[in-house]
């Protein structure tokens, strides 16, 4: 059923009864050209243009839980390209463009918010850094604009400019970045790419992932053994416990992420707010709600949940940038699993064993990602080799010294 003004009210009259189920819920079939292991926003995107770009549609994507549990509904839901190295620029630019023809794409209504995000620089150095910044977006094609702290004051009153310690004097605005609804992103996804024939299958989580020869054939799941020609692992934070089953060890570890919405307020934040004097993030949700987050947990862990010292962290540098926040109620809280690289940049690569592909790595960078990433995960599971954009982020490129370190803090994950 394909969803339209006309289509709400035919079904109004019959008061909503006639619609159809967004996805369809198979058994796995003993075989499948592509299998890809996780149902998140990557995997489903991959399996969508798998079918949509190249016409491969024997695929299946493998989800251990329901459409929705992992990152992709764990997440701050921005979206942004504002990117300075030359292996990132281009790859986020693409998948903010893939984002504008999103909801036609797939007509599901994403909620796509160009609101705009602001990045603050509080010192000189700052400014120089987000000039050379925006330079470099603006040498590929892409949107930036610096603003002085007189134009900041007319758009975000409610700060703290005069902070004694971090004091605001301008940022760097993307104004074609915003936010997108997480759960809208997996669910249309999952619909377009069922609609094409693609098996989704949930509840269905990969226990082992068989070789004969050195290939990959298939994939031991709870829901028995399943065969396929090609591996694609886009497990996120699990990355490395699935490459593991095949004897593959990742140059990536696991840390929690947090992220925390407030109880509703009426509308005053209308961008997406980076403080830069501390990892900090804002945006308003349609329903009135403060989303905001900071840095990792910086420890190990597969938890979906993290500790009160990132709290107080993150609470402190969201009063130091608005101290109004001190009046408001923090609702809940969550946290994703971060599969951090060594450089803070992805990883879209064949792996040394054959028929066995992988996109993970993607640290703070992956909802963002998540069009481009399926885009050219797709593009190197059908034909081979890595789509243009992507060359860089080689799986080999810290063993060949050849990092993308976008933030130029070294080969240490705890820092990206």
């Amino acid at each position: 059923m394909r969803y339209s003004a006309f289509s709400v009210f035919r079904n109004a009259l019959d008061k909503h009864r006639g619609w159809s189920s967004a996805w369809r819920f198979p058994e796995p079939k003993p075989h499948y050209d592509i299998i890809i292991v996780g149902g998140g926003g990557h995997g489903l995107a991959t399996a969508h243009y798998l079918a949509k770009e190249h016409g491969i549609t024997n695929v299946a994507v493998l989800e251990k839980g329901y459409i929705g549990s992992g990152n992709v509904g764990r997440n701050t839901t921005i979206i942004r390209s504002n990117y300075l190295l030359p292996g990132n620029n281009p790859f986020y630019e693409l998948s903010l463009k893939l984002w504008e023809g999103l909801e036609q794409d797939l007509n599901y209504n994403a909620m796509v918010s160009q609101r705009g995000v602001l990045n603050l620089y509080h010192s000189d150095a700052q400014q120089a850094a987000y000039t050379r910044r925006g330079n470099g977006m603006r040498l590929h094609g892409v949107d930036a604009e610096m603003l002085d702290r007189a134009q900041l004051k007319t758009m975000l009153p409610f700060m703290d400019f005069d902070n004694a310690r971090f004091p605001i004097h301008g940022g760097l605005i993307q104004r074609r970045g915003g936010t997108v609804r997480h759960d809208a992103v997996a669910w249309g996804y999952a619909r377009a790419a069922d609609a094409r024939g693609v098996d989704v299958i949930q509840n269905c989580e990969v226990t082992g992932i068989q070789r004969e020869n050195g290939r990959v054939v298939g994939v031991e799941t709870s829901k028995g053994f399943i065969g396929c020609n090609k591996l694609g692992l886009a497990a996120a934070g699990n990355s490395s416990r699935v490459a593991e089953m095949a004897g593959l060890k990742l140059p990536i570890e696991s840390h929690v992420l947090q992220a925390f919405v407030s109880e509703g307020l009426k509308p005053f934040i209308d961008h997406v707010v980076i403080f830069g004097a501390g990892h900090f993030y804002v945006s308003q949700s349609d329903k009135g709600g403060l989303v905001f987050g900071g840095d990792i947990d910086g420890y190990n862990s597969y938890a979906q949940r993290g500790n009160l010292a990132i709290v107080e962290h993150v609470a402190e540098a969201g009063l130091a940038m608005i101290p109004a926040l001190s009046r408001i109620r923090y609702l809940r809280s969550w946290g994703g699993v971060m599969d951090m690289s060594m450089d803070g940049s992805p990883i879209i690569d064949r792996t040394p064993i054959d028929n066995l592909y992988l996109n993970a790595g993607w640290c703070y960078g992956g909802f963002k990602a998540t069009p481009a990433s399926g885009f050219c995960f797709a593009h190197l599971l059908a034909r081979g080799e890595p789509h243009s954009v992507t060359r860089a982020m080689r799986l080999d490129r810290f063993e060949r010294g050849y990092a993308i370190d976008e933030t130029g803090r070294g080969a240490q994950p705890n820092l990206h």
